[in-house]
């Protein structure tokens, strides 16, 4: 008697499940409306979050299959959403591991007839790094109550802060980074009444300051060695303008910048003339994978504010031993911007050496406000220079980072309604070939409408930082700070 009563339960919860599942329309003519996030013939990891997406036209029925060879989900939209549970999206992404996803939506605006509209997502055998750090903030850059450093798990949609400036006197907290995209370690930089750079080995926290002519300055655009000894930087001093007219609504420019790098064992802060001029601005500073070399960009100085639009930016390189931590005595040039008449900026090579990424404007070093900023793409072993024409957009593509497995980078982009910058993920084949790039899947389509934050910043990490929040804010309230006032080589 139990086992019947257990074999009819069974047959009654199929029976449901079958009641619940959406009916395909039998006939269905082929047809276009609007998705978001447009996710139709993009390239995603194995291991990302579901891709829920949503009819842009609210009003429309809609019901959506996503089939592989040997699985399928049928759902029916809500309220012109469709969410895809975690576990269904994790067995066919799996299952289409390498190949794709044959996603077909049905909607119709009334009962007569069917539209279907029919598109792959693919899914690369590449996986990519389980976390996605980066700096959320109001882009109006005059709010400051809300602003910090955050992790994002991109297998699921887990959010967590690492540092907010609620919990540190609404002071500024930017230029973090990771040496070797591992959480364990890391830094960052606040202003205000907690000024210092803060760097972060597993548990111990560690503040410096620099002092440059008895007056106070700051460590700016790290990137770590990767043998975690160095971190180089850029110190810069700053200014802000707003335009009334120009479609580049900030204007942010430097009336003087160097390249200095820090030796964290020694505790000592040296450069080069080559690094350091008065005649030209030297600024965001990286390492090559191997540790040999160091990237930077350098600019002719001129009158500032008022031939802001002069400046542009070289791409150099310079060689860099570690052992003894000296730098080279020549400079190469990569990107030349006298003859591009262009200016790069954020270089970053891939962690296998092949290729490097970097951001190219009309003119300037703050990309992030002028629409005319794309990613372009340099083949090391070749030079050829890739400029990206399917990830660019009209407006501005900025900040990118690798992931660590060179098959993917991350960047962010203005391009949905020219204010908010967002996070978008590109998988890059062996070739060096770049897929279409796609949002980073949120729980709902609408988040990002929603959101009043912009995404800069964005890095990739392995693991996650386990640092507290409590720690880091005893470090910026109560921790000693070692203060900087020497640099040698200059």
């Amino acid at each position: 008697m139990k086992r019947l009563f257990v074999y009819w339960m069974i047959i009654g919860c199929l029976l449901e499940l079958s009641a619940c599942r959406p009916e395909i329309p039998s006939l269905a003519e082929p047809g276009e409306t609007d998705l978001f996030p447009d996710y139709r013939e993009v390239t995603v990891p194995v291991n990302i979050a579901p891709p829920n997406f949503k009819l842009v036209d609210q009003q429309l029925q809609g019901i959506t299959r996503l089939k592989t060879i040997n699985k399928e989900l049928i759902i029916a939209a809500d309220n012109g959403i469709f969410d895809l549970p975690e576990s269904d999206w994790k067995e066919l992404s799996h299952d289409a591991q390498g190949k794709q996803i044959d996603v077909t939506v049905y909607f119709r605006e009334n009962e007569s007839h069917w539209k279907r509209m029919d598109f792959p997502i693919y899914v690369s055998a590449d996986s990519v790094d389980a976390y996605l750090a980066y700096r959320r903030i109001f882009p109006g850059y005059r709010m400051w109550n809300e602003m910090g450093i955050y992790q994002r798990c991109v297998e699921n949609y887990v959010e967590k802060s690492v540092l907010d400036n609620q919990s540190t006197n609404n002071s500024c907290m930017n230029c973090h980074a990771f040496c070797e995209r591992q959480g364990e370690q890391m830094l960052f930089h606040q202003r205000g009444a907690h000024d210092g750079t803060y760097l972060i080995d597993h548990r111990q926290v560690k503040k410096i300051t620099l002092e440059r002519d008895g007056k106070p300055s700051s460590f700016v655009y790290p990137y770590w060695h990767p043998s975690g000894r160095y971190v180089a930087f850029s110190t810069n001093e700053t200014h802000q303008d707003f335009h009334l007219s120009d479609k580049n609504r900030i204007e942010v420019y430097d009336v003087e910048s160097d390249v200095l790098i820090y030796d964290t064992e020694k505790e000592r802060v040296f450069s080069s003339p080559l690094l350091a001029s008065k005649a030209c601005y030297e600024t965001f500073p990286a390492f090559t994978p191997d540790g040999d070399y160091l990237l930077f960009c350098s600019a002719d100085s001129v009158r500032m504010p008022e031939d802001y639009r002069e400046v542009r930016y070289n791409l150099l390189r310079i060689a860099f031993d570690p052992e003894n931590g000296s730098l080279g005595t020549q400079v190469d040039t990569l990107y030349n911007a006298r003859e591009t008449g262009r200016s790069a900026k954020f270089p970053r090579v891939s962690p296998d050496g092949k290729r490097l990424l970097y951001t190219v404007s009309d003119y300037g070093n703050f990309s992030i406000w002028h629409k005319d900023a794309d990613l372009y793409m340099l083949d090391l072993s070749t030079g050829a220079v890739d400029s990206l024409p399917g990830v660019n957009s009209p407006d501005v593509e900025s900040y990118h980072s690798w992931s660590s497995d060179s098959r993917w980078f991350v960047f962010s982009s203005r391009r949905e309604d020219g204010l908010f910058t967002r996070p978008y993920l590109v998988h890059v084949d062996e070739a060096g070939k770049c897929g279409k790039p796609f949002l980073l899947p949120q729980a709902s389509p609408d988040y990002y409408e929603r959101s009043l934050f912009s995404f800069n910043v964005p890095e990739f990490i392995q693991t996650s930082v386990e640092i507290s929040k409590e720690r880091l804010v005893g470090a910026s309230q109560k921790g000693e700070t070692m203060a900087i006032k020497h640099i040698e080589g200059i």
